[in-house]
């Protein structure tokens, strides 16, 4: 079982209903949703480019897929998620667009936002203590991808290659897309997501979302809201 800290919009909020949508999946629910009609693509096809965002869930990471350290516990975890939460403002987003991050497609923040870089700086850090050390075959697995020398050292210290210096907020739509079929897929992202592509975006929640088994879809298990610009 592992757990991950993931950014997410509310259940309801129509982002998430729109993403579900597309994805095929809604990870609050755990309900599948057919799979989106696009125009160019079978049904074989656009399946492949979404397995891998739909099986993680609608998020932006924080903190990446961990399984926890001997002696803690995800009661503790989310205890802790809480009280960090309730000290944290939510963070704006002035422009979320969809955009091409390499091979896959994502809602990201047109410019940089420190203040959302710094709130995933700090759970990265401030929840380390409940991730286990990398298995020989995760750290291997990140390794396919090709790593820079700092990632490599992200992977080794922190569980994860994109954190702080390499990390860039995103909300994957898509899994990898092959470049002959990246125009029409852009162009699909751009008439579904029209509502929210260019458009402000508030970070105000935090989840622990679970994998209850390697492989398996993650699920929502607790959302905390971010409390402290409230104060």
């Amino acid at each position: 079982m592992r757990y991950a800290i993931y950014a997410t919009p509310a259940a309801d909020n129509p982002l998430s209903l729109a993403a579900a949508r597309w994805l095929g999946r809604d990870a609050f629910t755990g309900e599948d949703h057919p799979l989106p009609c696009v125009d160019g693509f079978s049904g074989g096809t656009i399946e492949g480019y979404l397995a891998d965002p739909a099986r993680y869930g609608f998020h932006g990471t924080l903190k990446a897929p961990f399984t926890l350290a001997e002696g803690q516990s995800v009661e503790a975890l989310i205890a802790t998620l809480d009280a960090f939460a309730a000290e944290t403002a939510p963070v704006t987003v002035p422009e979320l667009v969809i955009r091409r991050l390499g091979r896959f497609f994502a809602l990201v923040p047109n410019e940089p936002v420190p203040a959302l870089d710094d709130l995933a700086g700090r759970i990265v850090a401030d929840f380390e203590p409940f991730r286990a050390p990398l298995s020989e075959a995760d750290i291997a697995r990140r390794r396919v991808a090709g790593l820079t020398l700092d990632e490599e050292t992200n992977l080794i210290r922190w569980g994860y290659p994109y954190v702080f210096d390499a990390f860039r907020y995103h909300m994957s739509l898509t899994g990898r897309v092959p470049k002959d079929d990246a125009e029409p897929m852009a162009t699909e992202l751009k008439r579904r997501f029209a509502d929210f592509d260019g458009r402000p975006f508030v970070l105000d929640r935090l989840a622990v979302f679970v994998e209850p088994e390697r492989g398996a879809p993650f699920l929502v298990r607790h959302v905390a809201m971010l409390a402290g610009g409230a104060r």
